[in-house]
């Protein structure tokens, strides 16, 4: 009989937390207008460093342009400290400043390609094709905004 009321308990504090927990948009909390990208990887064992090494010739590079331009704010690359747990050991992360920077933008775009170089862009696309998919393999693709609770 304890252990129903015990259960009967949680469930009641359960259900009046859902019920009080509703909260209002800019009200209770705001979204940033910044949104981050965030690719989640699983690199191959003893492919680390490799595929680091490729991306720091094309991802980084590109990155390194776009912000350069104004284009995104940051980047970063996470690795896991356990690499061979979980479903992905690496995290590839671009900001940018707002949601409409996602957008495709013609006048973006060829400051980007006159920055990068034409060749250089398709070099870039012809490594990648041929060595990434040796390497790792993307498992995700998310977009988030920050949260700041009031």
């Amino acid at each position: 009989m304890k252990l129903f009321s015990a259960v009967a308990a949680g469930a009641a504090l359960l259900y009046a937390s859902s019920a009080i927990a509703d909260l209002d948009p800019w009200t209770d909390y705001e979204p940033s207008e910044a949104v981050w990208s965030v690719t989640t990887v699983k690199v191959d064992s003893n492919m680390g460093d490799a595929y680091l090494e490729g991306i720091k010739n094309t991802w980084v590079k590109g990155n390194e342009i776009a912000k350069k331009l104004g284009q995104i704010e940051d980047y970063h690359i996470y690795r896991s400290q356990l690499p061979e747990s979980g479903d992905f050991n690496l995290l590839l992360v671009i900001k940018f400043a707002s949601g409409s920077d996602l957008e495709p933008n013609k006048k973006r775009y060829d400051a980007f390609i006159k920055e990068w170089g034409k060749s250089q862009a398709d070099d870039a696309t012809e490594y990648a094709q041929k060595n990434y998919p040796a390497m790792r393999e993307i498992v995700g693709e998310y977009q988030f905004r920050e949260i700041k609770l009031k």
